[in-house]
């Protein structure tokens, strides 16, 4: 029969005078090294990794001093009071425990001698110490709790600041970056009560570790076996520890997506810009349904996280219960055999219960530290991120009135993350003390000329100029400095409406009256002098007694704001854009009081506001296409010719509708 295939059932008989071929020598030792390397080979291979993994989870570590030294700079003078007070707190617990044993022995002699008052004396005194030194620890325990909170809500704070600076310091482009808002997010989210979670392990871990050094030296005076008893009980605990703290800090770092998922469905309840919306078109049970199911796969995933954690934990927790009974019988075999006294018992059974108590805390404490230190990590990297658009080495002074003009050379611009070009070798012209006006579809990059001007990004190629100085050479503050601007979309600040207008320029600390003015100029004026407290009304619904506005209300307000401040250059993004007919009519001649002596550029889709400008670019697919007055681009029959006729024909109609709705029905009917 035969096995497998084409295998023989059994071994060709050998033939007779035959001998078996015998093992080379040579060949099994040619074979030897190559498997002994093969093996080692394939034994390197998990050893490396482990390494590698070590070394990364040892480096994440590093950041722990950097966590200590804000601790420090924020609050030296709480820091010395509380590392003195844990120096306090460790000798303490040891201190009771001596006290402990005198007053076993000291009680031993008084019941032998009948109770006499020499012999009752010693018991008073260590007694009393006892009291005190109980007293002690508990008014130790309230001077730590005030020294702890005065210097966390310190440290928060000073910790708050320094993400409040990283957040303005790093480049605009960021705020475009789904990570960047991750990381943010960490830091933000639970990094800043990391620091102070750190602080109090880290206390705890010294403070044990001065009580366990001073058991230490009474076990090891006792038994130098249970002090290696001691140590082996703790030490499957302790890598459960690390190992649950790394697991849990690897979760938490996986679902920050999810997270910021869950947080923007539980916000959209609670704010009013889309409480209508959600009314409108029943969305609170789409939002509901997505925000339970995203809280149901995090609750699952964590829960069995936690399971595995605790089945290692009740494992660890055997292994330490074996080798801690078997060293309590063995101190109570020697206090039977009269090896040692009862008072001598009570102190090495407190004393190594005690240690191994405090190297179970120290332990715990560690395992924080530890998982402190993994978060405290993205608390640094966010710290650490830098900005590109930064200051030259040695800027050049912006110029405080523009003489020449501002220029774009052969600009292009990509926005990060984005695979369509905004700007492509654009060349344009700003004359200096003229009115330009900037037009072109949607999406064809006239907002970006703005983001550019101010610097919020720095153009791939090409370069911009303000009276022949490239602005990459000026410093960044002089050059913002040097521009009014108005973005598209106006901002609105839960403040006074005199605060809302008075932050555009906080350096020149403008007065009521510098802020009437600029509201007048920007028809603001009116809107607030309505206002139950005029320029004192609180506006927003955020807080209480707070007026809110309408849309062309707020960018009037956000006009005013820009207005205020008196640079030699205004940049105005869709000024008109939430105006009605009536209000944008005056609102050039306004512009043109104000932009007397100084240089403005208008980004809009109005041709109505462009036609009154000195110069027009039409800017289309990123390049400039035509330029020239209105009426000369009239007269090309471009672009702008024909832009300008369909919006002409289409105001024609509406205002023609407005006057007789029978024109609007009489349209419809011949077209059907």
């Amino acid at each position: 029969m035969r096995r497998g295939g084409n295998t023989p059932a059994h071994p060709p008989p050998r033939r007779e005078g035959t001998r078996r071929p015998a093992k080379s020598f040579n060949r099994i030792r040619y074979r030897s090294p190559k498997r002994g390397r093969a093996n080692m080979k394939a034994l390197r291979g998990p050893i490396t990794r482990k390494r590698e993994q070590f070394s990364r989870e040892w480096s994440k570590l590093a950041y722990l001093p950097r966590g200590f030294k804000w601790v420090w700079t924020a609050t030296p003078g709480w820091t010395l009071a509380w590392g003195g007070l844990l120096v306090v707190g460790g000798c303490l617990p040891v201190v009771t425990m001596a006290l402990t044993k005198l007053f076993v022995d000291d009680l031993l002699v008084a019941s032998r001698r009948g109770g006499s008052w020499e012999a009752v004396q010693p018991l008073v005194v260590v007694g009393g110490l006892l009291a005190f030194v109980g007293v002690a620890q508990d008014s130790l325990l309230g001077l730590m709790e005030w020294v702890r909170t005065a210097q966390s809500q310190i440290v928060q704070d000073y910790l708050a600041g320094l993400i409040q600076k990283k957040s303005v310091d790093v480049d605009f482009a960021f705020y475009e970056s789904a990570e960047y808002y991750d990381r943010l997010y960490r830091a933000r989210d639970n990094s800043q009560g990391r620091i102070l979670q750190l602080l109090e392990q880290s206390g705890g871990v010294i403070q044990n570790a001065i009580t366990l050094l001073l058991l230490v030296s009474i076990v090891a005076a006792y038994n130098v076996y249970l002090l290696i008893a001691m140590l082996v009980s703790v030490l499957p605990a302790f890598y459960v520890v690390l190992r649950a703290h790394w697991l849990t800090h690897e979760w938490w770092l996986t679902t920050t997506t999810q997270r910021r998922w869950i947080h923007y469905y539980d916000q959209k309840f609670s704010v009013a810009t889309a409480a209508a919306e959600i009314r409108l078109f029943r969305l609170g049970p789409h939002f509901q349904a997505a925000y339970e199911r995203l809280r149901r796969v995090l609750r699952e995933t964590n829960l069995r996280l936690i399971k595995k954690q605790n089945l290692a934990r009740l494992g660890a927790g055997l292994i330490g219960g074996i080798a801690s009974g078997a060293s309590v019988a063995r101190v109570g075999w020697q206090t039977i055999r009269g090896r040692a006294s009862l008072g001598d018992m009570a102190l090495y059974y407190g004393a190594f219960v005690g240690g191994q108590a405090y190297m179970r805390g120290i332990t715990l404490s560690l395992g924080h530290v530890y998982s402190n230190g993994l978060f405290l990590r993205d608390l640094c990297e966010f710290l650490d991120l830098k900005a590109t658009v930064v200051d030259p080495a040695d800027p050049i002074p912006a110029p405080n009135a523009l003489m020449t003009g501002i220029e774009f050379r052969g600009v292009s611009f990509q926005y990060p993350g984005s695979e369509r070009v905004a700007l492509q070798w654009l060349n344009l012209f700003i004359p200096a003390g003229k009115i330009v006006a900037i037009v072109g579809p949607n999406g064809a990059g006239e907002s970006t000329l703005v983001k550019l001007l101010v610097r919020l990004y720095d153009p791939a190629a090409g370069v911009i100029t303000l009276d022949g100085i490239p602005l990459g050479q000026m410093a960044l503050e002089d050059v913002r400095s040097r521009f009014s601007v108005l973005f598209q979309l106006p901002v609105s600040y839960d403040a006074s409406a005199a605060e809302n207008v008075g932050i555009g320029d906080l350096s020149g600390k403008p007065s009521l009256e510098r802020i009437r003015h600029a509201a007048a100029r920007a028809g603001a004026h009116e809107i607030i002098e309505r206002l139950p407290q005029g320029y004192d009304t609180p506006l927003g619904k955020s807080f209480e007694n707070g007026t809110e506005l309408s849309s062309g209300e707020w960018q009037r307000v956000a006009m005013a704001r820009a207005f205020l401040r008196q640079s030699p250059v205004i940049l105005l993004d869709e000024p008109t854009s939430f105006m009605d007919s009536w209000a944008e009519a005056g609102w050039f001649d306004t512009l043109q009081t104000l932009a007397r002596g100084r240089t403005a550029m208008i980004v809009t889709h109005r041709f109505a506001i462009a036609k009154r400008a000195d110069l027009i670019y039409v800017v289309d697919g990123g390049r400039v296409v035509e330029s020239g007055t209105h009426s000369s681009l009239l007269r090309s029959n471009g672009l702008y010719a024909e832009s300008w006729r369909t919006q002409v024909s289409e105001d024609s109609r509406a205002a023609a509708t407005a006057m007789d709705p029978d024109i609007e029905q009489e349209s419809l009917s011949s077209r059907i």
